[in-house]
């Protein structure tokens, strides 16, 4: 096997993994507090990660951290407590909407020039959400906030573009402030506690060793080996991964107009990132 293969395949595992977090968050917050859920499961990672990546921590990225871990906790705590309300699958299709929201933040921040097909791709999207969220002009709950978590994943890419001279070593940063922040939030607001079941410290156990630092890790490591859009094309498997396996352990069936309107999300991705192969 060639190595650009054999880096493929491990990136297709990582997304595998990803997709699983899922189901295994749905079950691990369904009585434990979400925050705290998530600051456990970051405080993990942080830890595994500074092990890995010291050499590479610069002081000087510490700032630029601190603004990518705020639109990381952003993302992640608006998901996790989404997925109180809503099902695995809603969860990880609207969460792949990222992809469809980056040039309009690109925009933003960099002044590229939007296309036509931008604007198609998002109102391909819109209408995937719209099905996929039973058909409502009011979206619910759990989806709504993972609109706004899909929104803060892609400031998180535009900006991790913006700090991209500072290194590797600003990936322990954003993981670390995600973990200061989500500490803080749920001391306050939900009183930071361990968990006594073992689904959830399992669950967050997984999630912060398996899908944060050794996915992160294998990422940084054979991305590079990879065409960027190949990658991209290989990362939006993941609500498919995540659909999957919802439904072989949680029953998380969709209605037929949700399977349509999951699949134009992902046809509004995958259009995306047609067009990016196209400048790749």
């Amino acid at each position: 096997m060639n190595e650009r293969r054999k880096a493929e395949l491990v990136l297709l595992g990582a997304t595998f993994i990803w997709g699983s977090t899922f189901p295994v968050m749905k079950i691990g917050v369904e009585d434990f507090p979400p925050i705290t859920f998530i600051a456990l499961r970051f405080g993990i990672a942080s830890f595994v990660l500074f092990l890995a990546l010291r050499k590479h921590i610069r002081k000087d990225a510490l700032f630029p951290g601190l603004i990518l871990g705020f639109t990381l906790f952003l993302g992640h705590g608006f998901q996790i407590v989404g997925l109180k309300y809503t099902t695995p699958s809603n969860s990880a299709f609207i969460t792949s909407l990222y992809v469809v929201f980056t040039p309009f933040i690109a925009f933003l921040f960099f002044r590229k020039g939007l296309k036509m097909f931008d604007a198609f791709s998002l109102s391909l999207a819109v209408i995937g959400l719209y099905l996929i969220s039973n058909a409502e002009l009011r979206l619910n709950y759990g989806d709504a906030l993972t609109v706004v978590a899909a929104l803060s994943f892609a400031f998180q890419i535009v900006l991790v573009e913006y700090f991209g001279n500072l290194g590797v070593g600003l990936a322990f940063w954003q993981i670390f402030w995600n973990f200061i922040l989500s500490t803080v939030y749920a001391g306050i607001f939900e009183g930071i506690s361990l968990p006594s079941d073992p689904k959830v410290l399992g669950g967050i156990i997984y999630t912060g060793i398996f899908a944060t630092a050794l996915s992160f890790t294998l990422q940084v490591k054979y991305q590079p080996k990879v065409e960027s859009y190949k990658a991209a094309i290989i990362y939006s498997s993941e609500p498919i991964f995540a659909h999957l396996l919802a439904l072989a352990f949680l029953n998380d069936r969709l209605p037929p107009k949700g399977y349509l309107g999951a699949f134009l999300i992902l046809l509004a991705v995958w259009l995306e990132l047609y067009q990016e192969r196209k400048n790749y």
